[in-house]
């Protein structure tokens, strides 16, 4: 290709940052191949992402990642809050006193910080001859190809459309659905503000959250600052609540009752694909009929690698019960499910926070924990290699409890739901929530809620969703246009014995059943992308012109993509198979074999 391209990236968070890092660390290559970036932003403000942008969230809210945690940028998180005027920290809820490489702060400051760092990186682009052209509040509306390999167009919500060779879609998070103010029920937590009482106005009712998650928390932090104040009382967080605030409290919804676990200090803050098996050795648990089965993933690769993680930490129950072949991944889950299975989980909380500061205030890593982040995360970037049986049991099996185990929850945050439990201000219900049908009680919403067969019903004046970012199907796919002319589809993956499972399947799993051709297929959530994130089309064919890096799109096939980290390495291997592109003259091939050279180049120091 000798005429130089024009790029289009929809949206500019996180993921859309570090995509220009990396095309600009690749820019030997590719300077020559594009010619100008246009980058188009539904906020107002470039550069920052939705979870740290204080149009959405505020000063209340911690991060959940420290320095030390975040990929390169031209300059670190710690270093860029280090040069900081303390009258500008202040306002972003961050102490000035001593900033550590190890400590969270505020998404506010780590939005700011993430500007700084995109502006930076504009410039270095600009500086190579890259063009770079910002759109600050302009929504695109639909994405559409005219032509079978012509240019893709845009079209913008002020009625205008602008024509891209390429197109990377990275909008981040987006919830299916509507808010219902009038129900006092709300689908996602964001922006905050829609939650928080009128200047000086109170709360004062029961809000229920469902979940128990870091949104959970954001929730109940932001909430609980405009309710009272938090205050050291001889080395202990206490909660101070306001006249006219005596029926505050926040009722947590989770299925079974528990608190994530706390922040752990780690050998290897960074997770690589390949680290605890390297490129051949995963594809040689490939069978015969070219799955990657989970039990072989955890018995081959899992179980030495935890086994070695447990003796370092001086578990020996657990390094015992890892030598007998009939532990499986289930029982592993299980029997660390019960660890953190506490009668009470704001006492177990406590008893866990005493470990937990030891492990971050001295520096000593809880390594099992490391091991099995960094395990799924080799099993996320092979996904697509999995049958059908196997998604179904990291979903329902594996992924709660990784909710659990590995989204850690930053010391403090931790000290503020101790403190508002003591006060009587926060609750957990342990059970499965269903949203009532019919809201009988006008301004309220009513939930069902059952646990062990028993069931009840309870009302609230505010009912708020913090379950997470869910896969968009297509049917709220963004781009339309898209759809209906067939260039995305459902991911899905194949059944290893589709005669024996999808008869035993529950209905709801059933549902999620379809043939396409002579084939049934698992639908896995969202749009199908192949490993270099690039759609497919409903043929089966990736099209090189449009990418998709957005999480919420794209986590039937990567699952445990989450994260910082994940923007960084799901942005990598964007960017190395555009190189692999511009030096070859031709799309890499997207097959697992070809796109794991890729991971195995990145994980190589």
């Amino acid at each position: 290709m000798n005429q130089r391209q024009n790029l289009a990236i929809i949206g500019s968070g996180a993921s859309a940052i570090y995509l220009l890092k990396h095309l600009l660390d690749g820019a030997d290559v590719l300077g020559c191949h594009f010619a100008g970036i246009s980058i188009f932003e539904k906020s107002g403000v470039t550069g920052m992402g939705m979870p740290y942008n204080p149009e959405t969230t505020d000063r209340f809210n911690l991060s959940n990642i420290s320095s030390e945690e975040l990929p390169a940028l031209p300059v670190t998180f710690a270093d860029w809050l280090r040069g900081q005027e303390p009258s500008f920290l202040n306002e972003l809820g961050v102490n000035a006193v001593e900033i550590s490489d190890s400590e969270v702060y505020s998404r506010l400051a780590l939005g700011q910080y993430l500007n700084a760092q995109y502006r930076t990186v504009v410039s270095h682009l600009e500086e190579v001859g890259i063009a770079i052209r910002e759109f600050p509040g302009c929504e695109i509306l639909d994405v559409r190809c005219v032509v079978a390999e012509g240019p893709v167009l845009l079209d913008t919500a002020d009625g205008l459309s602008q024509s891209f060779d390429r197109v990377v879609i990275a909008t981040g998070h987006c919830w299916a659905g509507e808010d219902r103010p009038a129900e006092g029920y709300y689908i996602s937590p964001w922006p905050i503000s829609k939650l928080l009482p009128a200047a000086g106005k109170y709360h004062d009712f029961a809000i229920g959250t469902l979940g128990a998650s870091l949104s959970a928390f954001d929730v109940i932090s932001s909430l609980a600052h405009r309710q009272g104040e938090f205050v050291n009382e001889k080395g202990t967080l206490t909660f101070r609540p306001f006249p006219g605030t005596e029926n505050f409290k926040i009722v947590m919804h989770a299925s079974q009752g528990l608190l994530p676990h706390l922040q752990f200090d780690q050998d290897e803050p960074f997770r690589e694909i390949y680290r605890h098996v390297d490129r051949e050795g995963l594809l040689a648990l490939v069978d015969k009929d070219g799955f990657l089965r989970l039990d072989s993933y955890f018995d081959r690769v899992c179980r030495p690698a935890l086994s070695t993680a447990f003796a370092k930490d001086q578990i020996d129950e657990v390094v015992y019960l890892l030598a007998d072949p009939k532990f499986g991944f289930s029982e592993f889950v299980a029997k660390m499910t019960d660890e953190h299975d506490y009668a009470n989980a704001f006492e177990g909380m406590r008893f866990e926070m005493i470990e937990a500061r030891k492990s971050v205030l001295e520096h000593r890593p809880i390594h099992w924990k490391e091991v099995i982040d960094d395990l799924m995360y080799t099993l996320n970037f092979h996904a697509e290699l999995m049958p059908a049986e196997d998604h179904l049991t990291l979903r329902s099996c594996v992924m709660p409890f990784l909710m659990n185990v590995v989204a850690a929850m930053p010391l403090a945050s931790g000290e503020i739901l101790l403190a508002l439990y003591d006060a009587g201000k926060l609750e957990m219900v342990a059970g499965n929530v269903e949203i009532a049908g019919n809201q009988e009680h006008e301004g309220h919403t009513t939930i069902r809620v059952e646990n062990k067969g028993e069931k009840k019903t309870l009302v609230y004046p505010m009912f708020v969703d913090c379950s997470g970012q869910k896969p968009l199907e297509l049917e709220d796919y963004p781009f339309q246009s898209l759809v209906e002319s067939s260039r995305v589809r459902r991911a899905r993956a194949s059944f290893s014995d589709p005669q024996k499972t999808v008869g035993s399947l529950p209905n709801d799993k059933k549902d999620l059943v379809f043939q396409d051709g002579a084939d049934l297929f698992f639908h896995t959530g969202g749009v199908d992308v192949d490993a270099a994130y690039r759609l497919i089309s409903a043929d089966g064919t990736a099209d090189p012109r449009i990418f998709d890096i957005a999480f919420p799109h794209t986590s039937g096939v990567r699952p445990y993509s989450y994260g910082l980290q994940a923007c960084n390495d799901t942005s990598a291997i964007l960017v190395r198979a555009l190189v692999e592109e511009h030096i070859s003259g031709a799309p890499v091939n997207g097959n697992p074999e070809t796109m794991t050279e890729i991971y195995e180049e990145m994980s190589s120091p």
